[in-house]
């Protein structure tokens, strides 16, 4: 069906929620593209949001869920009655069944897996014993595994009695396996074609093929499928059982929402992700308590400048290079922070190389920090014509880029070891120590040559 291009898609699908025809209202969302979904959903009132989701079958359910965001979706999940939030859990795939209800508090969780199947609560349970961004949190339980000794004509039986089911696999590879489960081999679906139907899966498979433990990083698989072009990767436990597939495309998406974490948390969003659509007092709490942390942290940086009333006065032009001294410093700072937190995510720095950072960084800083510190001097002498002046504000900035590149460099790993957000804490660590420290080093080194100024 041709998909429609609509201005205001939320006010037709609330209009055809009122009719209670849920026929119309699957014809519709199958009319429009998924961001059209998404973006029709999100405006809908909580209410109408349930009424929808009651009045779709659970796989079509299924379909729109598919379409919107985890924290979106998870939302919506956790209004719905268990009962009904379970039987539209169950027509997802396994990995984002588990991403959903990782969303959900514990005990709603459970309250809801209580009501899954047996065998899809069992994988459930299994999926969330695993950090979200490892293999055993992002691989997938629609997989295909046969006993080694199994012959091609059983498995291709199989594939015929079963393939409505598989038809919503992504199925590129089959498994091998043995009585334990313990992973022996793969074969490539190709691999099925040609051989005779009565030869044994344990001559034909390809033998130790290639693995991932089910508590590998993100930044491990990433590196895996840069190294392996695969479609695919065997998830197993630390006895070589048979636990899942991890998908390309799943690592790929949960780097890119690590990366939309880091940049919320960077920008003061804490807690997820936030949408308009949100509870107005939830929406508030996400970003009131980086700020509220933050006017600590400025009032800390401030008191220095209590400590240099006097200088201050003195010389008043000072006012006008402080927040240049710690912006500029700052912006160099964010710098090396950057660096570090891409080096740490590729796994090109450990957090305990303290010293390595510290000695990249300060040989740096103290280039740039000359550079800026003798064009800011520079700019302060043609601008009052008092040397001592471009003297004071060139080696505050110098000094300051200096400190600010290296502890830029060294607060992510620092935060790191101590197990805390890089992304979120960095920052405004960061800006309160240049902010402190460009104050400090201007006004300390103005008060030295106060006469002269």
């Amino acid at each position: 069906m041709q998909s429609l291009e609509l201005d205001k898609p939320w006010e037709q699908l609330s209009s055809l929620i009122d009719t209670d025809n849920p026929q119309q209202i699957l014809d519709f969302l199958n009319s429009i593209n998924p961001a059209d979904t998404a973006l029709a959903v999100s405006r809908l009132t909580v209410a109408e949001q349930n009424r929808l989701f009651t009045l779709l079958r659970p796989e079509d359910a299924a379909d729109v869920i598919e379409d919107i965001s985890d924290t979106q979706a998870a939302d919506i999940i956790d209004d719905l009655a268990p009962q009904q939030a379970a039987a539209i859990l169950e027509e997802l795939d396994s990995d984002h069944v588990a991403d959903l209800l990782g969303e959900l508090d514990e005990d709603d969780a459970n309250a809801i897996i209580e009501q899954m199947a047996t065998e899809e609560a069992e994988e459930a349970r299994l999926f969330l014993n695993y950090a979200p961004n490892t293999a055993g949190g992002l691989m997938v339980s629609e997989y295909l595994d046969y006993h080694h000794d199994q012959k091609v004509q059983d498995v291709l039986d199989d594939l015929q009695a079963n393939r409505e089911e598989y038809a919503d696999y992504d199925v590129q590879y089959v498994y091998v396996t043995n009585d334990e489960n313990h992973l022996m081999g793969v074969l490539r679906m190709r691999d099925l074609l040609f051989p005779k139907r009565t030869a044994k899966l344990g001559k034909l498979m390809i033998s130790n093929p290639y693995r991932v433990s089910a508590d590998a990083s993100l930044d491990d698989l990433r590196n895996f499928f840069e190294e392996h072009n695969l479609f695919g990767v065997p998830v197993v436990d630390a006895e070589s059982r048979l636990l899942g597939v991890v998908m390309p495309e799943d690592v790929e998406e949960a780097n890119q929402q690590q990366s939309t974490q880091q940049f919320l948390g960077l920008s003061g969003i804490v807690g997820g992700e936030e949408f308009r659509s949100m509870p107005l007092l939830a929406r508030s709490g996400r970003r009131l308590s980086w700020l509220s942390l933050n006017i600590v942290l400025n009032i800390i940086a401030a008191s220095v400048i209590s400590l240099y009333q006097d200088t201050l006065s003195a010389a008043i032009t000072l006012a006008v290079f402080l927040p240049m001294v710690s912006d500029m410093s700052g912006c160099s700072g964010n710098q090396a922070v950057a660096v570090s937190m891409r080096e740490l995510s590729l796994g090109l720095v450990r957090p305990k190389e303290l010293m390595r950072v510290l000695t990249k960084e300060a040989s740096l800083g103290v280039i740039n920090g000359l550079a800026l510190g003798i064009l800011l001097g520079l700019v302060a002498y043609l601008w009052k014509g008092s040397p001592f002046l471009g003297l004071v504000v060139g080696a505050a900035l110098a000094v300051n880029t200096i400190v600010a590149v290296s502890l830029g460099g060294l607060i992510p790993l620092v935060l790191k070891q101590a197990k805390l957000d890089p992304a979120l804490v960095s920052s405004p660590l960061l800006t309160t120590v240049t902010d402190m420290c460009g104050f400090f080093f201007v006004l300390s080194f103005a008060s030295l040559v106060i006469d002269k100024l």
